[in-house]
């Protein structure tokens, strides 16, 4: 019975990591960019093999 509550405990430690990391990801704007969603379609990215 001791093994699911550290099994219970690490993954709320590791699930709480991946929140911190989130929520910091989208403070510091890594999720900002309003310019190439509606504009990628317009250019075309087909790459020539030399």
């Amino acid at each position: 019975m001791g093994i699911f509550i550290v099994i219970a405990l690490c993954s709320l430690v590791i699930s709480i990591g991946f929140l911190i990391a989130f929520l910091w990801s989208a403070k510091t704007g890594q999720y900002d960019d309003s310019y190439s969603p509606p504009h990628r379609i317009l250019f075309d990215e087909t790459k020539t093999l030399n």
